[in-house]
């Protein structure tokens, strides 16, 4: 046998938990077992939340059109101009966004690792919340940068530890990453927690703030804030996209969207745009999907956001009844975290969550693929199925978690 060729360690030790726990769940489904599949977050993998007609009649024009040729590094001109509109005009305060602000991605993780290659020098440091959306650890490796965590409390709404942000603060940080609201927690960022870290972040000169605010219209209590609309002297790049509010996942359309109120970044927005030039441009016909949704009507995102509603309110009401879990309210997005309380499984998650799939085949991530040292002890749900399934799903947990241990 000839010598085997060894990929790099950067890549053969990414893990994507979302989608790494469908490998078992695929060889079920090939012997014909039917899986409950509470896994990831694909609206359009679930009946009820459809893309709007009006955003399809679009990208599908734009095809019919031959609008499919390269388009501007940087996005066609009149989806930044929409883009900056909506930014100016965010839910209780927006900020002064400029067309000039708005680079249009192949999603949100193509725009992560632009950034991250843009910013990022050798051991450079990113710190990000745990538990936090997986890319946010694997990416920054990739570019000689290492994710360091600071703790969300898992007993007060999955708000900020201060004392550890503030402890894990140096001179490496160039990034400080916000996900608002969060995915895995549904935790939604209260305005006075935003301007401390904006004041955190004010008094080391290198660091800009990551907000990810892609779930930012999937906020149950009306209290979302752009992070860029409360910082008057820190740089702030917001990241959004059609994927989660406008239901279009599959399109890959994402944005970044700069606020640079004292000009720090002048030779990071070359850099950046070197680098959008290089790999030539998001999807066209998608970007144009993505404009008649920003342009259209939206009175249909209240019935989507009821709906998504009730689903939450159904799980909480059931998973209070199963002893074993319990569960911090999310207050956005469409996921639950789960604290396994059960005396065996909470040191167990992942296994927890491989074992309740080949015994009652229902499909969840284990928590620590959020975060090894604050996901462990949890599992996340998506509760965008069908009130059917979800109730299917939780009995079947609540049976799981009864049954003896093997």
């Amino acid at each position: 046998m000839a010598e085997k060729i060894l990929p790099t360690l950067r890549a053969s030790q990414i893990e994507y938990a979302i989608r790494d726990v469908v490998v078992p769940a695929s060889k079920l489904e090939d012997e014909g077992h039917d899986i409950l599949k509470l896994n990831i977050g694909d609206p359009l993998a679930y009946p009820g939340l459809p893309t709007p007609d009006h955003m399809v009649e679009a990208f599908h024009k734009a095809l019919k059109d031959q609008r499919n040729g390269y388009s501007p590094a940087y996005g066609i001109s009149e989806l930044r101009e929409a883009i900056a509109v909506d930014e100016k005009s965010k839910q209780n305060g927006g900020w002064p966004c400029n067309p000039n602000d708005v680079y249009i991605c192949h999603g949100v993780t193509e725009a992560l690792q632009i950034i991250f290659a843009t910013f990022l020098n050798q051991d450079d440091e990113v710190l990000a919340p745990g538990p936090h959306y997986p890319p946010y650890m694997a990416y920054p490796q990739l570019f000689g940068g290492k994710t360091v965590e600071y703790r969300l409390d898992p007993d007060n709404e999955w708000s900020i530890d201060f004392d550890d942000l503030k402890s894990k603060m140096n001179d490496k940080v160039k990034l400080l990453v916000l996900i608002n609201p969060n995915n895995p927690t549904g935790n939604v960022i209260k305005k006075e927690e935003i301007d401390k870290i904006i004041d955190l972040a004010s008094r080391w000169k290198n660091c800009t703030i990551i907000s990810d605010e892609i779930y930012d219209r999937l906020n149950f209590d009306d209290d979302h804030y752009s992070t860029a609309s409360r910082s008057s002297n820190v740089p702030v790049i917001t990241l959004n996209g059609v994927s989660k509010v406008y239901y279009a996942p599959g399109w890959r359309i994402g944005y970044m969207a700069i606020h640079d109120p004292t000009e720090k970044l002048i030779e990071i927005r070359d850099a950046l745009e070197r680098l959008l030039r290089s790999r030539l441009c998001a999807s066209t016909p998608a970007q144009y999907g993505y404009l008649a949704g920003l342009k259209g009507d939206s009175s249909w995102m209240e019935d989507y956001l009821n709906m998504i509603k009730k689903h939450n309110n159904l799980c909480l009401n059931h998973i209070n009844k199963i002893d074993g879990i319990s569960v911090q309210p999310p207050r956005g997005a469409f996921y639950m975290f789960v604290r396994i309380t059960h005396e065996y499984w909470k040191d167990n998650d992942k296994e927890f969550v491989l074992r309740l799939l080949n015994d009652k085949h229902v499909l969840l991530v284990h928590g620590s693929g959020f975060s090894a040292q604050y996901g462990k002890g949890h599992f996340r749900m998506v509760f965008l199925p069908s009130e059917k399934i979800l109730t299917n799903a939780l009995t079947r947990i609540d049976e799981f978690l009864q049954q003896p241990i093997n």
